[in-house]
């Protein structure tokens, strides 16, 4: 259940939230501080133990929280709030992402924005890391050799490509294919937000640790985060390699292939033997 406060506090938290939106900053959305594996029978999320929390995440626990219940009554409306349609809902939120400046990677060679591509009404939706050099070049996600494997993985599951949703942590390619850094996704993280509560997938599957640990924001190896369903966003949430990992080691083919299975299992796809 929610974290309560008294007046005071929530007074505090929502002058805090005020002092944001004049720096221009309106974008806030939850990270859940649990995950919850669908398979067991629990029946309530596991809430940490505020007790074992130092007071500075105490404090940062309380201001996500009330940020949540307080973002409409300080932040304006977003624009896709305007239509029920998704694919216009998406037309709008890249019309106000536009040509993006808000961090430095718009400065470090990048040649465009690479914001998504697919069904606005997909039951899965695929989340990887950040856009290569293909991407860059083309302004779609996963095209390059990568993109041909996922296409491949997609196909063996009984989907097209054109069936699914694709995206990435962050939209534009970081400067020799990097690791994202932290700022950055948190700056690029609020649009994915917002165009996965537009598409209202069914299942999203995390490809390769980046997207994994900034979605789930828990810092874990691959072998132990794979293999169980995450609650994110009310939405399920696997999480399995990257395909540019898998070009890189063959061996894992394998086992990417249980995860995907696994989500076949939800979707409703008959899976081989």
């Amino acid at each position: 259940m929610p974290l309560l406060f008294d007046s005071k506090i929530r007074s505090a938290l929502a002058e805090r939230i005020r002092f944001y939106n004049e720096l221009g900053i309106f974008d806030f959305y939850k990270r859940d501080f649990y995950r919850r594996d669908f398979t067991r029978r629990e029946t309530a999320p596991i809430q940490p133990n505020s007790e074992l929390l130092q007071p500075e995440q105490r404090e940062e626990m309380a201001l996500r929280s009330v940020a949540v219940e307080e973002e409409d009554l300080f932040a304006p409306p977003k624009p896709e709030a305007a239509t029920t349609d998704p694919a216009d809902a998406l037309r709008l939120i890249r019309e106000e992402l536009g040509d993006c400046t808000r961090c430095r990677l718009s400065k470090q060679g990048r040649k465009q924005i690479v914001f998504g591509v697919g069904n606005p009404h997909a039951q899965l939706m695929f989340i990887g890391e950040a856009p290569g050099a293909d991407e860059d070049e083309q302004g779609e996600p996963f095209v390059g050799r990568a993109g041909q494997l996922l296409n491949n993985m997609i196909k063996a599951m009984g989907l097209r490509r054109e069936d699914v949703y694709i995206a990435n942590i962050i939209k534009c390619r970081p400067p020799g294919n990097r690791t994202p850094e932290r700022d950055e996704c948190e700056t690029c993280s609020p649009f994915l937000m917002r165009q996965v509560s537009v598409i209202k997938p069914k299942v999203i599957v995390a490809l390769g640790a980046v997207a994994a640990k900034t979605l789930l924001a828990i810092n874990a190896p691959m072998n132990e985060l794979r293999g169980q369903w995450y609650d994110f966003r009310g939405t399920k949430l696997a999480v399995t390699y990257h395909p540019a990992f898998l070009l890189r080691d063959p061996r894992q083919k394998g086992e990417a292939w249980k995860d995907l299975q696994m989500v076949m299992r939800e979707l409703g796809l008959p899976v081989q033997k």
